[in-house]
């Protein structure tokens, strides 16, 4: 029976050049691998020992990359070792099968957000008539499911981030502040919930899952095994549960203890 590994990637697995949080002096610091390019310039980057680590987790484990990322945003990525079969993109809003949207699952989807939350409109309108252009830069929409400001960190005011959660709450929305994106998604809208199908159809016996962001809790929560670095979300807030490991390691090294811990847990089953 296999072991399955689901695990976000930005700030997880890989990281931008501004989040690499390197310590070191130059000279000693890891060599790392562009795992992404975007726009012609390399965007997001991992250390070489932790590319041969996820090498190796894909070949002794079902390996699921578990994203917020829209499937355009997913695909520019160029993971080491094989392909996976199976990722999980938009939140668990689609279920990528060799590379392709499960329609079928996509469907059930919709079906789950239409009866259990207010639809994306209403959070569109609440979002573009409060937020302050001293501090928005973007306003996106992803894949149809969920909406995402890119701000200025340093300008944006908590209290309004806490009006807006407050407000989301009450519509059956969660809000997440990872880096300088602001993120409103549906609480039906999650990671875990593709991950059990991918359990399902796969038949793993063993459930092992990483994250940093608010949106990862629930994926953690329905892992036999799970681990959070010491930066972002969870850890600010000090999160943890049974069966939860918080790692003190921070930034691009904190991907790569995550990488052996994976794999001691997939080799020591």
């Amino acid at each position: 029976m296999p072991v399955l590994v689901a695990s976000d990637l930005d700030r997880t697995l890989i990281y931008s050049a501004a989040a690499l949080a390197l310590t070191m002096p130059d000279a000693r610091a890891p060599r790392l691998l562009c795992v992404e390019v975007h726009e012609r310039g390399p965007l997001s980057f991992m250390t070489e020992t932790a590319a041969g680590l996820l090498a190796d987790l894909g070949d002794a484990a079902v390996f699921v990359p578990t994203t917020t990322r829209t499937r355009k945003q997913y695909l520019r990525i160029n993971l080491p070792g094989p392909a996976p079969t199976y990722a999980i993109c938009a939140n668990g809003g689609h279920l990528l099968v060799d590379g392709v949207t499960d329609e079928d699952w996509h469907a059930s989807v919709l079906a789950r957000l239409a009866q259990e939350c207010a639809p994306l409109a209403e959070v569109q309108d609440h979002l573009a008539s409060s937020a302050d252009p001293l501090w928005l830069r973007k306003q996106r929409i992803a894949e149809d499911l969920f909406a995402y400001l890119v701000v200025e960190r340093e300008l944006l005011p908590e209290e309004w981030v806490k009006e807006f959660a407050a407000w989301a709450e009450n519509r059956g929305w969660t809000v997440s502040l990872q880096g300088r994106k602001l993120y409103a998604v549906p609480k039906p809208l999650t990671k875990s919930a593709a991950v059990r199908e991918v359990v399902r159809r796969t038949g793993a016996e063993l459930t092992l899952a990483a994250g940093d962001s608010l949106l990862d809790a629930d994926l953690l929560l329905a892992a036999d095994r799970g681990w959070r670095p010491g930066h972002g979300e969870l850890a600010d807030a000090a999160w943890t549960a049974p069966e939860i490991t918080a790692l003190p390691e921070r930034g691009v090294l904190a991907g790569e203890r995550i990488l052996r811990e994976f794999l001691k847990g997939v080799r020591g089953r």
